[in-house]
């Protein structure tokens, strides 16, 4: 397997759907009790993005090791549910593959 195709890492784009039957002081107090901030991401992730989309919830992508796939969903498991409903993509950088695509487009290609 070549550098350019080889993979150590994956992202992952998580939706945290609020749970619109709690108000904001009981998902806060529930995240707290949980100790949410302390234990998500859990370690050896890197936070790519993380966006609130009002009346939705938030959307977090991380960048992980393959190998870490399952600690995360346990983790959200554990302590987002209750307050989150989550829904994970595996989700990849489509930004060099425009490129690609966009320059052979332009050397006459599809």
């Amino acid at each position: 397997m070549s550098a350019e195709t080889r993979c150590d890492h994956m992202l992952l784009t998580i939706l945290l759907r609020h749970d619109q039957s709690k108000n904001l002081e009981q998902i806060q107090a529930h995240m707290k009790q949980m100790d949410w901030w302390e234990r998500f991401p859990v370690e050896g992730c890197r936070v790519v993005s993380w966006t609130v989309a009002m009346g939705l919830g938030q959307i977090v992508t991380l960048a992980l090791p393959p190998a870490l796939l399952p600690q995360v969903n346990v983790e959200l498991e554990r302590s987002a549910w209750g307050v989150f409903r989550t829904e994970c993509y595996p989700t990849y950088d489509f930004v060099p593959v425009r490129e690609r695509i966009r320059e052979r487009v332009r050397n006459g290609g599809q």
